[in-house]
């Protein structure tokens, strides 16, 4: 039977999310497991528990899942520390995050508590100050490298007192300490101020 206004074939319903769910919850094929996992994996790097979450969310069943995330493991490309590891590099190169939002981050995707006080021990371990100066906390550098890419804005603000806040709380909103916030945007301004001959930041 055809479309009326167009004189083409109907095109075929597509199952909804539901009846997709239903299909796999059906599946007994571990091979189709196997490949979804895969794919999600292709997508990004995830944890073991977010690659479980996912398959079980999306219909297969528990046993099925279970061994495709055992094939996995054992193959290599499910590595929990790898992915914590990797996952502190790239916010720390690409997107600073404070420790407690590191932290939070690990552990809303499944990473075990012990493993990210040993990656976030490392990353702390590994720190040094620039320059070869005297050490720096990786969250201290972490946040220079954030503000350093939100200053300029923050510095065409008029208000002394304004411009700090503004930078505090971009940090704040991040992750970082009250310590490191107030010390990291202080200094900063300062900084900012001086090379742009801009006005005092009203740290004192």
């Amino acid at each position: 039977m055809s479309d009326e206004r167009t004189g083409r074939p109907p095109r075929p319903r597509r199952p909804t999310p539901a009846e997709r769910r239903e299909q796999r919850a059906r599946s007994d094929d571990p091979a189709e497991v196997l490949d979804a996992a895969a794919r999600l994996l292709e997508a990004r790097p995830r944890s073991e528990d977010e690659v479980r979450r996912k398959l079980l969310r999306l219909g297969y069943r528990a046993e099925l899942v279970d061994e495709a995330v055992a094939r996995l493991l054992a193959l290599g490309y499910l590595d929990d520390e790898a992915f914590a590891r990797s996952w502190v590099e790239s916010r720390d190169r690409a997107r600073p995050r404070g420790e407690h939002a590191l932290r939070r981050e690990l552990g809303q995707r499944g990473v075990d508590r012990a493993l990210i006080d040993e990656v976030l021990g490392d990353r702390r371990d590994a720190s040094t100050g620039a320059g070869g100066e005297a050490p720096a906390s990786p969250d201290e550098a972490a946040a220079e490298r954030l503000l350093a890419k939100k200053l300029a804005p923050i510095l065409r603000e008029p208000d002394p007192r304004r411009r700090l806040q503004r930078a505090y709380a971009l940090l704040a909103r991040n992750g970082f300490s009250p310590d490191v916030c107030s010390s990291v945007a202080r200094r900063a301004l300062a900084t900012g101020a001086a090379e742009g001959g801009g006005e005092d930041d009203g740290a004192g």
